[in-house]
């Protein structure tokens, strides 16, 4: 008995395991890892993956998948950094669009994100295509977009700047030695923890992902949670893009790039499974942190950028594989 508790046990726990043996190793290597400075510099670069972490996590609980969350995020850094330009710079790409306040870029880079999650989820709900391919074909989409928007003259694909200090201290500032992203990414978790453990609503869409022709029966109206999900994945996709540009200052077609493998990656590392209707805020976070550290810890001990991706390829699939077996053990 002790033995399958232990096998089960390190099966639940193994990457967990090798992840934090990975972070000691990289602590022994450059112990200067461990200070307030680079949890501080973790947290702020993790705050933008943590809002595309939120939403793809209550996509995944509803049975879904939203593999535009990457392209998206590059969208709603390029929407909100063209509008967030000074208006005396000289390739400013409205020209004759006054300075704006710093809600307006904001807003309608979310609103860029609702309109694309409301398409995601007409095309994956109503019309039956697979989540997976829709979302591939979609990414194509807003991407090829991006890039023809990016393309108006007098900007002529050129990489955004010049944005106003308004713009750059939302990324950058902070209040009370936290940084305004953090705290973005603070509310956006308590909302989203809310919604789905204090609402009807988060019921509904654990119901849907655990089984969805049961949840129809019990006169849930699925097609409603499958919008709201994607509406909600979309705007904040896009969110966390604008927070990408005002923290980098800069914003191009190919922000977020991957970035929607790193969500899913971080919500199944932090329980949730691809057969619906599992996971939580916290494991979610936890799964981004980790990420994050491993990421950061690679780059702090001058790892080659070839290698990390080789190591975020493997944790994927081995967080992929156990989260398969795990359904497997319990069916």
């Amino acid at each position: 008995m002790k033995s399958k508790n232990m096998s089960k046990f390190l099966m639940d726990n193994i990457l967990y395991i090798c992840l934090l043996l990975m972070i000691v190793i990289i602590a022994v290597i450059s112990p200067s890892f461990i200070s307030v400075r680079v949890l501080s510099d973790v947290l702020i670069q993790s705050a933008p993956k943590i809002l595309l972490a939120m939403g793809m996590l209550v996509v995944i609980i509803a049975g879904g998948m939203d593999m535009t969350v990457g392209r998206l995020a590059g969208l709603g850094a390029v929407v909100s950094g063209t509008l967030a330009q000074q208006a005396t710079y000289y390739i400013k790409f409205w020209p004759s669009l006054p300075e704006l306040p710093l809600i307006v870029p904001v807003v309608v880079s979310i609103l860029v994100g609702m309109i694309s999650g409301f398409i995601t989820g007409v095309i994956i709900s109503k019309l039956r295509v697979p989540a997976f391919l829709a979302g591939l074909g979609l990414q194509l989409i807003i991407y090829g977009g991006t890039l023809l928007f990016m393309k108006k003259a007098p900007n002529n694909s050129q990489p955004l700047a010049g944005y106003r200090t308004d713009f750059t201290t939302f990324g950058t500032g902070s209040v009370l030695g936290i940084n305004y992203l953090i705290i973005v990414a603070i509310v956006v978790m308590v909302v989203v923890f809310v919604i789905l453990n204090k609402t009807t609503l988060g019921k509904n869409i654990y119901a849907t992902g655990g089984n969805r022709e049961a949840a129809k029966v019990a006169g849930i109206n699925v097609f409603k949670i499958d919008m709201f999900v994607y509406i909600l994945s979309g705007a904040l996709a896009a969110l966390a893009g604008c927070m990408l540009a005002a923290r980098t200052g800069s914003a191009n077609a190919g922000y977020a790039e991957g970035y929607e493998m790193d969500a899913i990656a971080s919500c199944i590392i932090g329980g949730a499974s691809f057969t619906g209707g599992i996971g939580n805020v916290p494991g979610a976070l936890l799964g981004v942190i980790i990420f994050s550290v491993i990421s950061y810890g690679l780059t702090f001990v001058g790892l080659s950028s070839y290698w990390q991706n080789i190591v975020k390829g493997l944790i994927i699939i081995v967080s992929v594989a156990l989260d398969m077996r795990k359904y497997a053990s319990d069916k």
